[in-house]
Order: structure tokens, then sequence, then C-alpha cells
């Protein structure tokens, strides 16, 4: 054979390697893309559009709470408050995308007590299906949970309203969702979770959301000391903010725990109609018993009771039957509604009722979980898991457990992080004495929730010029009625020291 046709025949070969590893290539990418199509076709669009309405409804919880925490702080202190909530939103949001969703749900970690970072910044999330659901893309689910993510740790500064420097809460806000609640997520909802795996049942959020946050509430207040005037019975500046919080809180909670059935089925309208039942029932319960004490209904009680038994049936929603959720709201407004009347025997300023309602009422919830969760409703989506009620004494263990270890490890870490805030330089936990005499509006913000300044006591009012005009207008068209004599407290309206027209009407009337 002459190298002519040696060369010719290598040259062959080269090609027809060549060919093949094209063609290989060419196989390999159109299985790849099999597979990926495979994947795409278990998507359902009624799934994936129930979550998307159910993500809404729970990112609208997080202004609702900062409504509700302002109308109940005094009006120094209302605006300080719906920022924190705000603020919390954008802060944790980046936390949640950077590593927390990665902490929280990272199927490729093999231990049980947190997630890797695998999905950091959210490397490989996309538009396939994750491993939590089959029907809807990973992405979906990301955000989902990043709503959650967002009201916990917001949900922990209404016990330190009033006293609390935004400063350090914004920085708190970042870390605390990384040691406390992604690991907490984790061990509840992870793939290779302790918790998950050794059958604890939380649906929505009783272990993460209420236990971790009513915990961490615990752990600040404790640290950043009582208010000045802590013995005073301080009133609600705003029942109306309290009302529409309350009214975005329940509307956002049923998306809260109707959507944590990632998909459009008949569990998560069980889930939906059991939270609205102990809703109903834990206001209800609420405003029977303040009437029996003091002989008046009250909305703020109706609201908080409403919010306990959210709170309380949370944990259990998807696991038990509408009946047992009656006895959710039952118990929801009779033990919160005895922690916040007694709550001034403990030694820490809870302003705004945090561990009373939501610990208090997340840890009943998951205890009776253990008691009454049932295969008539576990199975309704293909799951499984059952609780005493069907002969399961041993998952009462379990909750019990789960409820325990959780309220260990939010209230250590948050006291540990909490101690090192305040070390650092510029980041002290708390405003001076002079500045909550003043408000944390005023003194951390410069802004206030209204057009006017406001006195001492956090309520009475120094009215600007627009106002003044407006309030004596106001006083001019009343005079007339009945001979009624009208006087103006110098503490609460200061009237200008120039005679107006009006003012000098006024006193005709008078």
């Amino acid at each position: 054979m002459t190298n002519q046709t040696l060369v010719a025949v290598n040259a062959t070969e080269q090609a027809l390697n060549q060919q093949t590893l094209a063609l290989l290539n060419t196989t390999d990418a159109i299985n790849d893309n099999l597979e990926k199509t495979s994947k795409l076709s278990s998507l359902n669009p009624g799934d994936i559009a129930w979550v998307l309405i159910a993500t809404c409804l729970v990112f609208i919880m997080t202004p609702g709470l900062g409504l509700f925490y302002a109308g109940l702080a005094r009006t120094k202190n209302a605006l300080s408050l719906m920022f924190v909530c705000m603020i919390s939103i954008a802060v944790v949001s980046f936390q949640w995308v950077f590593w927390g969703y990665s902490l929280a749900f990272s199927n490729t970690s093999k231990n049980g007590f947190i997630g890797n970072l695998d999905n950091i910044v959210l490397r490989n999330v996309g538009m396939e299906p994750g491993a939590n659901s089959d029907t809807i893309p990973e992405s979906l689910f990301m955000i989902f949970q990043c709503m959650f993510a967002v009201i916990t740790p917001a949900l922990a500064f209404g016990a330190t309203a009033e006293r609390m420097r935004i400063l350090p809460a914004i920085i708190f806000l970042f870390f605390w969702s990384t040691i406390v609640y992604s690991i907490i997520c984790y061990w509840t909802w992870g793939a290779n979770g302790w918790l998950a795996k050794w059958g604890v049942m939380d649906y929505a959020g009783g272990l993460p959301v209420h236990c971790g946050s009513g915990a961490a509430a615990i752990a600040y207040c404790y640290m950043i000391g009582k208010r000045k005037d802590y013995k005073k019975h301080l009133e609600p500046h705003n029942v109306s903010f309290v009302f529409i919080g309350t009214f975005l809180l329940w509307f956002g909670w049923l998306g809260f725990n109707g959507g944590s059935s990632l998909g459009a089925n008949a569990r998560g309208a069980n889930a939906m109609v059991c939270s609205h039942i102990a809703a109903s029932i834990g206001g209800c319960v609420w405003v029977a018993l303040d009437y029996w004490r003091t002989h008046k209904l009250s909305m703020i009680g109706f609201c908080t009771g409403a919010v306990a038994g959210l709170a309380t049936v949370t944990p259990g929603c998807g696991f038990v039957t509408p009946c047992a959720s009656a006895l959710y709201g039952l118990l929801a407004g009779i033990c919160c509604n005895t922690a916040v009347t007694y709550k001034r025997k403990f030694k820490f300023d809870d302003a705004l009722d945090v561990f009373a309602v939501h610990y208090v009422g997340g840890a009943i919830g998951l205890i009776l979980t253990g008691f009454f969760a049932t295969e008539k409703v576990t199975s309704l989506d293909g799951g499984s898991g059952k609780g005493a009620i069907d002969g399961n004494w041993h998952q009462v263990l379990v909750q019990i457990v789960g409820t325990v270890s959780v309220t260990l490890w939010s209230l250590i870490m948050t006291l540990i992080l909490l101690k090192i805030l305040d070390l650092i330089p510029g980041l002290r936990l708390r405003i001076s004495e002079e500045e909550e005499l003043n408000g944390v509006d005023t003194s951390e913000m410069g802004e206030v929730a209204y057009g006017f300044m406001y006195g001492t006591d956090g309520n009475s009012m120094t009215l600007n010029q627009d106002a003044k005009s407006l309030v004596i207008s106001e006083m001019l068209q009343s005079v007339s009625f009945a001979g009624q004599s009208l006087s103006l407290a110098n503490d609460a309206i200061e009237l200008p020291k120039t005679t107006t027209s009006s003012e000098e009407t006024l006193k005709t009337e008078k």
C-alpha cells in the first residue's frame, strides 16, 4: 500500500470519527431536549395560576401587618412600624435570592441540619419543576416561599415596638433570616431535614414562621428592655388601621395556607376552609371573653382573635378536617386571650403581643395537629400521614419535640445575634430615653405618619397651620347646636397667636 493510500485512509478514518462524534453530540442534545421537554410537560397551568395568585396574597400580608402594628401602637411610633415591615420585604428578598433559598431547600445537601449552596443566587433554579412539586416551576416555588421568609422576622418587630432602633433591625433581618429562619425551614421542609425525616407535620409554617418569630420576639424584647411607661395602660391610636390590617392579613392568609398545597387541588381547598373557620371562631371567642370581663364589644379584640385563630390553624390546616379546625379557633381564642391578659406577669415587654398570639397559637396548633391529623385529608393529594385520631400517638411526641427544638434554636441564636449587634459601635439596639419620649418616627426617621407633630403622651396633637384652620372651620359649624360650649385644650391644639377672622367669629358665637 502506497503512502498516498495510507494518507487517504487516515483522512477518511478521521472524517468518520468526526462525524461519529458529531452524531453522538447531536444525540445527547436531542436526549437533553427530550428530557427537558418531558419535565416541562408535567407543568400544570391550573396549579401554576393558583400558586401565582397565592404568592400575591401572601405578599400583601406584610404591608397588612405594617398597618396592623401601626394601628396598635401610639401615634408617634406608627410610621416606623410600617417602615420595618416594608424594608423586610426588600432585605429578606435579597437574602432569599442570594443564599436563603439554597440553605432552606437545596435538595443535594446530605446532612439533616442545613442546606448547601448549590442554588446560591438561584443557580439551577429555573422554569423546570423542582423536587417539591412536579407541576409548577421551581422558580415559582422559590418566590412563593420567599413571601413566607419576608413576613416572619417582621412579625417579631411587634414585640419591640416604640423603643427599637431601625438600622440594627435592618441588619438583623438579613442575618436572622440566614442563621435562624433558613435553618428551621430546612429542618421542617427540606429534603433531608431532620424534623422532616422524623415525620413532623407542619403544613404552612407553624414551626418556621410562628414559633420561630415568637421565640425571636421574646429574645429581642428581653435584650432591648421595657418601655419607660410600660406599666401605663396604652390605647391603640388608630383602630381603623387595625381593621384594615386584619382584613389584609386574613385575605392573604387564605393564600398563605391554601397555596401551600402547591396546586389547585382538594387539599388546598380544605386548608382554606379550615383557615377561615378557625379565624372566625377565634375572633368571636375573643370578643366574648372581653365582653365577659368589660361588658364592652371590641374591634381590637375581634381582630386579635382572628389573627390568633389563623396562626393556630396554620400548621394543621392541610392535615385536619374543618370540624377539627373549629377546635383550633376555640382554643386559640381562649389560650391566646389568657396569655395577653396575664402577659404583665412575665419579665419582658411584648408591646404588641407577638408571643401571646403567634407563639402560643402556633405551638397549640402544632400539638393539636399531632392529635387530629387524619389520612382522610392527607390523602386528598396523594399524600400520607396520620395523628392520634387515626391511632398514631407517636405523632404527638414528634410535634412536641419539633416545637421545643425550634423554640430553643430561635431563642438562643437570636440572643447571640442581638448581643453581637449591640456591641458593634453605632448599632445599639435601643433608642435613648429622650428619643423614646419623642417617638421612634421623629428620632429615627425624621418623618411622621400624619401631617402634624405629637405631644409627649404619644397621641395628643400640635396641629400645623392648615390643620388648625380645618379644625376651627369644623368647630364653627357645630357651635350653633344646642348652645354647647366649646373649649380647646392648650396641650392638645395650639391656635395661631395672631387673631384670624375665623377666631373672631368663634369668640362671637361663644
